[in-house]
């Protein structure tokens, strides 16, 4: 499977995967020009990887903004995640957040409103 390794930059965050660990990691600001482009690979790894593979899916989040257009492409890839766990698939997302931005923690709980599996949001020690 081809991993994905994506260097942030100001207005995109980076992207990393383990296929054989069953992680997909983002962080950084996420105001991309073009959000369908950019999350396009995103979303294809996360479809093929539920597809392909019977593992449980993590994601790991530290998104600090984003904009519009990519809380669009992130509910896209909870709904993946939420049919998935819906069939009986082990799925989870574990959002770190700095604690000096509780905006990042409200919006990371308005998309948990949404979903069934576990969703995880907690202050990230990395950033205190």
């Amino acid at each position: 499977m081809i991993e994905l390794d994506i260097q942030g930059t100001s207005s995109t965050p980076s992207v990393t995967t383990e296929w054989e660990a069953g992680v997909l990691r983002m962080s950084g600001d996420s105001y991309p020009e073009n959000s369908f482009e950019f999350f396009g690979d995103i979303i294809g790894w996360v479809e093929r990887f539920l597809k392909e593979s019977d593992r449980p899916l993590r994601l790991e989040l530290r998104l600090a903004y984003m904009n519009t257009s990519s809380v669009r492409a992130m509910l896209d890839i909870f709904d993946l995640l939420e049919e998935a766990h819906g069939g009986g698939r082990e799925v989870r997302t574990d959002w770190y957040y700095d604690p000096r931005n509780e905006r990042v923690a409200s919006l990371a709980d308005e998309f948990r409103e949404d979903c069934t599996f576990p969703f995880l949001i907690t202050p990230d020690p990395v950033a205190s």
